[in-house]
């Protein structure tokens, strides 16, 4: 590849996940990112790093691909990376991985590989065949079979999801959240019955609920090049999450941590399954027998992944050296402390229980190794628009919590 040429980022979303992605790319090579959705969101709004598009269903290969190879005979010149920031987008990318990566450079796994991903059900499976924790679960595969929820191998109170998030955000509903937890089988088959009278046709996923907090909940970012052989890992300890129904389980203060035989273990996963482009891993420690267990993977980078870059692994760059044939042969393994939030410290502070953890953070915040998504001095200094939202939606944050503990 010729690095004469431009390099021009295009994300799909308007979310946190995609600013995120756009500063990286910006902080890295000084470009603007492009991005396409169906409608602008206030995390990509008033900003001078992304140019963002709304087109109405452009999470349907039917609108999205024909304006993607609009702008990519547009911009001919150009290096031009697709990066899709939610499940669907990304999923949207493998499906068409074929004919997308004509014009882009699609960083991403194989859709077979994917399908087998995607549903929880089936990568539980995958767990079991090479060794990686995860709760104890049952598969209620249709209505037929909620009797199931009165005669569980495991206590109340218990964790219900859906086995495929992309179908379930497909059928909206009121009171909707991204998982629950039951209390008793009558709380169970109550959620049940209304995820699948909504027009969800796939399972559901009913678990062990592991105790503790936010602050037993981990997250491990993997990059795989395209052959397959992890090239970066940063693994981080969340402290905190936001708590409102359609929100909950999303990162807002995650400290970075290394814990070898945990990473060695996703690693060889990840290798041996064949894996290429970002993953990240859902986990929450179980106090109870010492072990981490893993919960989903998301067959893209995180909505969080700011606290990669953060950390000292630009993820803006792997992806531009990993299509220059460029990335070094050792892995980039995170293995320092650092610290990323994206609500005021003062609400993280007053949730952490651990002092260790607490004077860790504070030791980070005093050295200056912290950093906050929005806070980007370039996208803020000039931009009073831009600034007024990013506090604006720093302040709401203690009416959420508040309202939401």
């Amino acid at each position: 590849m010729n690095m004469n040429k431009k390099i021009i980022p295009v994300l799909l979303g308007a979310d946190l996940n995609c600013y995120s992605v756009a500063r990286a790319f910006h902080e890295a090579f000084g470009v603007k990112s492009y991005a396409f959705g169906r409608y602008e969101l206030g995390p990509t709004k008033y900003s001078k790093i992304v140019k963002f598009t709304g087109m109405e269903n452009a999470d349907t290969p039917e609108v999205i691909l024909p304006a993607l190879e609009s702008f990519a005979k547009e911009h001919e010149n150009a290096f031009l990376f697709l990066v899709g920031c939610t499940d669907a987008y990304a999923d949207l990318i493998i499906e068409n991985k074929a004919f997308l990566s004509r014009y882009y450079f699609c960083s991403c796994p194989k859709a077979e590989l994917a399908k087998k991903l995607i549903s929880k059900e089936a990568f539980y499976e995958m767990c079991i065949a090479h060794g990686m924790d995860f709760p104890k679960t049952v598969i209620i595969k249709d209505p037929s079979e909620t009797d199931k929820l009165s005669a569980l191998p495991f206590p109340y109170p218990v964790i219900v999801k859906p086995s495929s998030s992309i179908r379930y955000w497909q059928n909206p509903f009121d009171g909707m959240k991204k998982v629950y937890k039951a209390d008793t089988p009558e709380e169970a088959k109550e959620i049940a019955k209304t995820i699948f009278s909504s027009g969800y046709d796939d399972s559901l996923i009913i678990q062990d609920f592991i105790p503790g907090d936010d602050s037993r909940m981990y997250v491990l970012t993997a990059y795989c090049d395209q052959n397959a052989k992890v090239k970066m890992m940063c693994l981080g300890h969340v402290l905190l999450e936001e708590h409102t129904p359609k929100g909950i389980g999303n990162h807002v203060a995650i400290l970075t941590e290394y814990h070898e035989e945990l990473m060695k273990t996703v690693r060889a996963f990840l290798e041996s399954v064949g894996y290429t482009g970002f993953a990240n891993f859902d986990i929450k420690f179980d106090e109870r027998d010492g072990k981490f267990k893993i919960f989903e993977i998301n067959l893209r980078q995180g909505r969080s992944n700011y606290y990669v870059t953060h950390s000292g692994a630009n993820i803006a760059k792997l992806l531009v050296s990993d299509a220059m044939g460029e990335l070094p042969e050792e892995a980039l393994i995170i293995r320092e402390p650092s610290f990323w939030h994206t609500v005021p410290k003062k609400i993280i502070y007053s949730y952490i229980k651990d002092e260790n953890v607490m004077k860790s953070v504070k030791k980070l915040v005093k050295n200056r190794n912290t950093a906050s998504s929005f806070f980007y001095g370039y996208d803020l200094r000039t931009n009073p628009l831009r600034l007024a939202y990013v506090m604006i939606h720093n302040q709401r944050y203690f009416k959420k919590y508040k309202l939401y503990p």
